[in-house]
């Protein structure tokens, strides 16, 4: 035999071994072992980045500039400390509040177990029970993406009561109203035994946890706190529209992880959000411009990042839950409204909310949780089926947003409470006057 026909029959038999070993091979490629989708994991780390950048230094800026120069520091100090506060929180016991193990009775329906507490049984190779079916992403990712909403919600309370409550005072509060108030919401919208979840509730990203709780909440802090010395009859304008701008901008470019990443996946429904973030956004601005000018006003900076931020606090529970073209009436809507809230509203009422967190976040945060129910219809481009029903959705709509008003209402009436037991709660009326940056922190803003 020559070596050219050995060499085909070796090559031969290799052959048809190699062809015998498919079907193991087959088996094999058909089952491979888990792994988590990178593509998934990068994005859900970059949105939660820029939700961590909307709080520092987006808000910090945006709250900042809108105080008088006196009070500056003690803004952004204050947001910074809350957040802190939120994040360790979280760790020791709100994660797993919010997403821990179900009770066995129905008080799932409103809260988890403590048996995640300190982060326990958490490991890098530990999956998330996202409240997205078939979304597995590392469970540390998705307990820091929760971690930033916490603490950005319980800073935009803040808004309210600045320029007159102690340091002391928020770090109390922060921690008590955390704990009745945002982790309970937080479970009954996201987890998958809240009763609101259980109920159908639409929010995508946030309207009812984040917004309609801020802002209510901020409402009646400022309430029981009372009014700022010479509210409203000596001039309290911003003392810089440029660093408000520029947490504007902050902002707008955060929220993009805030809704997109909502969708705990790089996928078409993030990209849904994303451009619902723009368009509602872009139509919200212009349109808190147009209602300055029919009311006789020149349109301005401060009315353009109002309309920006109330289109993004109205799109945040519609932003995977809409078609563009329903975002931009959503957006121009919920800033019109808004407007409103903010300049027949609030001084009818005679309510000092400082920096306008309930007339944007809460009354923009109603608008948006509601009319999420009517833009989710296909008419408008959303996702419903053809057969949707507007009106049994709507119901639920509203079911949450009351829901939500009146546990805010009270858990922040006995946060503020507590508080001012410990601490007293307002500063004395020479810190007041001085301006908090010297009297609470020792330090000014600017130094001339």
């Amino acid at each position: 035999m020559t070596f050219s026909k050995k060499l085909c029959g070796i090559a031969g038999a290799t052959g048809l071994s190699l062809f015998a070993a498919l079907p193991a091979w087959a088996q094999d490629a058909a089952a491979p072992a888990a792994t988590v989708d990178k593509g998934d994991v990068a994005w859900m780390m970059t949105s939660t980045v820029l939700v961590l950048a909307m709080i520092l230094p987006g808000l910090a800026l945006f709250y900042g500039g809108l105080v008088r120069s006196k009070n500056m520091l003690s803004v952004m100090t204050q947001i910074g400390a809350a957040a802190c506060l939120a994040m360790l929180i979280w760790v020791i016991y709100g994660y797993s509040m919010a997403f821990g193990p179900d009770y066995t009775s129905g008080l799932s329906n409103f809260i988890s177990t403590f048996d995640k507490a300190f982060l326990k049984g958490v490991t890098p190779a530990s999956q998330a029970a996202t409240f997205t079916a078939g979304v597995e992403i590392p469970e540390y990712v998705f307990i820091c993406f929760q971690m930033t909403f916490a603490a950005i919600t319980v800073a935009l309370v803040l808004g309210s009561v600045v320029e007159r409550i102690k340091f002391s005072a928020v770090m109390v509060f922060a921690a008590v109203w955390l704990t009745i108030v945002y982790f309970p919401i937080a479970h009954m919208v996201w987890a998958a035994s809240g009763y609101f979840f259980k109920a159908g509730a639409l929010d995508f990203a946030g309207g009812t946890v984040v917004h309609i709780n801020a802002g209510v909440s901020a409402l009646v802090a400022c309430i029981i706190l009372g009014k700022r010395i010479g509210f409203p009859k000596e001039p309290m304008a911003p003392h810089s529209l440029v660093l408000t701008g520029v947490g504007t901008g902050l902002l707008w470019v955060g929220w993009f992880g805030f809704n997109a990443g909502s969708a705990l996946e790089a996928n078409g429904s993030a990209a849904l959000a994303m451009i619902n973030t723009f368009v509602a956004t872009a139509s919200a601005g212009l349109f808190w411009m147009l209602a300055e000018k029919l009311n006789g006003h020149k349109g301005s900076a401060l009315g353009f990042c109002s309309g920006i931020i109330a289109g993004l606090v109205a799109v945040t529970p519609a932003a995977g839950n809409s078609g563009p073209f329903g975002a931009i009436i959503l957006g121009a809507v919920a800033s019109i409204v808004c407007f409103y809230a903010v300049t027949v509203l609030k001084p009818k009422l005679g309510y000092d909310d400082s920096l306008d967190a309930f007339g944007i976040h809460g009354i923009g945060g109603m608008i948006g949780a509601i009319g999420t129910a009517i833009v989710y219809s296909p008419a408008f481009g959303g996702p419903g089926a053809e057969d949707y029903a507007i009106g049994a959705k709507l119901l639920v709509q509203v079911e949450a947003v009351v829901v939500t008003i009146i546990w805010a209402s009270i858990g922040t009436a006995i946060a503020i409470f507590i508080a001012k037991a410990v601490t007293g709660l307002r500063v004395s009326q020479e810190v007041e006057l001085e301006g908090l940056d010297l009297g609470e922190h020792g330090e000014r803003a600017y130094n001339y």
